[in-house]
């Protein structure tokens, strides 16, 4: 479920992935349900590619939400985010992860991950496990990789063939 929530830089909130276009993406708010397209020059980030550091290793951001779904009981973070001060961040995080890394794990880090939680309580996504691909999934996407394939491949074999005319023409004069 958390693959097809992104965030994007330099814009607030989280969006749901609702098409792939030519170059671009159609992305819709959580927030509001406005839709906006978001183009190669947007850095997207889906949130089932996030981690957060720990003194081990990093744990997935679906793991990170469970914990902190089951600390919270299902409901949303009480307190005032934004106005929180980072000891009360701080200490309210190592009640959901002991052992996060406070080196590296950064008070607007929690703040913004509190906030995301918030997000998807309020649009109702609770699921936070992670979704396996069947084999069924895969199986269309290795055959559009063999139809691209192809072509390609045609491509540059009259590319290389234009090369060695030209280095054969280009012998002879020289």
């Amino acid at each position: 479920m958390l693959k097809e929530i992104l965030a994007v830089t330099g814009k607030s909130g989280l969006f749901r992935l609702v098409s792939r276009g030519n170059n671009m993406l159609i992305i819709e708010s959580l927030e509001d349900g406005k839709r906006m397209p978001t183009y190669a020059r947007d850095k997207i980030v889906s949130l089932a590619d996030i981690s957060m550091f720990t003194m081990g290793d990093d744990k997935p951001l679906n793991e990170v939400l469970m914990a902190l779904q089951q600390k919270q009981e299902n409901k949303p973070v009480d307190f005032d985010i934004k106005k929180a001060d980072n000891d009360t961040l701080h200490s309210f995080f190592a009640e959901v992860l002991p052992d996060y890394d406070r080196d590296r794990v950064y008070p607007s880090d929690i703040r913004k991950l509190l906030l995301w939680y918030n997000l998807l309580l309020k649009a109702g996504i609770t699921d936070f496990t992670e979704a396996e691909q069947t084999t069924d999934d895969a199986a269309p996407a290795e055959r559009k990789e063999e139809k691209h394939a192809a072509p390609k491949k045609q491509v540059k074999t009259q590319k290389s063939a234009a090369t060695s005319v030209k280095t054969g023409v280009g012998a002879k004069r020289g």
